[in-house]
């Protein structure tokens, strides 16, 4: 039984300490201020931990709060951090995604890694994971998202996997989680991937003509012109999407790809061939008022997605991918003998 009530609290003026009992103090401040203090020892250590001021708390309530804190020290947990524990506002894995990045793009220098980060996330781990609570997601919710996709496109779920790691990591390091992510567990219950062989898909040079002229039998649109533009340029998918209308001069038969957008960090002028300075005159004619990029995406002022010319692909039914037209531009422009002899005069 304490030794305050009401009535002793209400009548207490002085500035000072007045014990009530089993550690539970009532401070007076000099101000006049009333509030409750409790004295404990917490691993060891002692602590004296605020209970809140009299007005809100009333003497029954603060000797309630500090047998629950004891008995949280007896089973060696800080009532402090168990407080700030459950008073923090844990994010969803999208939340923690944005803020991860954020953080860490700051450090990257490729422009293109760094939209590729969060797209990864937003186009395989968002469905299932984004709207959950970091501190709610474990190993077989981590899994599922990745068998979905670790066979069919085996590279691409290695990056959503570490991705997925890091942002959880990300969260543990920060309060918002009790352990690190279990990537190497999720891993092992994962089958293994078939081993890479040779270069990316490729049509044989000699079918490609056949594939554009199927390609530009569909409805001039900025997916199908820049799969074009790509054919004819032999650049990479990340160079023909983020193509901007000042990288070329007047008459579209030079195109200028500035250093920052190369994946050599190296200027890169191409020379345009009548065809692809063909392609570039119908994407400007289907340009976008106030948008400098060559071919954007579907919403108005956005980089065309790389999924989007792969689905292209997909969807004419060739055993290629869009990379893998770059291996069909050098086997047309190096051709070689079944011996490796350079048959170029």
């Amino acid at each position: 039984m304490g030794k305050l009530n009401a009535a002793i609290i209400a009548e207490l003026t002085e500035p000072g300490r007045y014990v009530d009992g089993d550690g539970l103090y009532l401070r007076i401040s000099p101000s006049g201020g009333k509030s409750w203090v409790l004295r404990i020892q917490v691993n060891g250590t002692r602590r004296d931990i605020g209970l809140g001021e009299v007005r809100h708390v009333p003497v029954r309530a603060a000797r309630l709060e500090a047998a629950a804190a004891k008995k949280l020290a007896a089973a060696g947990i800080d009532p402090l951090e168990e407080r700030r524990r459950v008073t923090r506002v844990i994010p969803t894995f999208e939340q923690a995604a944005k803020k991860a990045h954020a953080e860490m793009v700051k450090g990257w220098k490729n422009g293109k890694h760094t939209k590729q980060w969060i797209k990864t996330l937003e186009l395989y781990a968002y469905p299932k994971l984004g709207k959950l609570k970091v501190d709610k997601i474990d190993g077989p919710m981590i899994r599922d998202v990745l068998a979905e996709i670790w066979l069919e496109i085996p590279e691409t779920a290695r990056r959503v996997r570490q991705r997925i790691g890091t942002v959880l990591d990300w969260s543990y390091s920060n309060g918002f989680r009790q352990s690190e992510a279990p990537m190497r567990s999720i891993s092992k219950g994962l089958p293994r991937q078939p081993k890479k062989k040779g270069h990316f898909a490729a049509l044989p040079h000699a079918q490609v003509n056949g594939f554009v002229k199927q390609l530009q039998s569909k409805p001039a649109c900025a997916s199908t012109l820049a799969l074009e533009a790509l054919i004819l340029t032999a650049v990479r998918s990340g160079e023909i999407r983020g193509a901007r209308w000042d990288e070329f001069d007047d008459d579209l038969t030079l195109w200028t790809i500035p250093e920052d957008r190369m994946k050599m960090e190296v200027e890169h002028a191409v020379p345009l061939s009548h065809q692809a300075t063909d392609v570039f005159r119908r994407a400007r004619a289907l340009r976008i008022a106030d948008c400098d990029l060559v071919f954007p995406g579907a919403i108005s002022g956005s980089t065309l997605s790389d999924m989007a010319l792969l689905e292209l692909v997909r969807g004419m039914d060739v055993p290629a991918t869009v990379h893998g037209f770059r291996s069909s531009f050098r086997d047309w422009v190096f051709p070689v003998s079944t011996n490796g002899t350079d048959l170029r005069l």
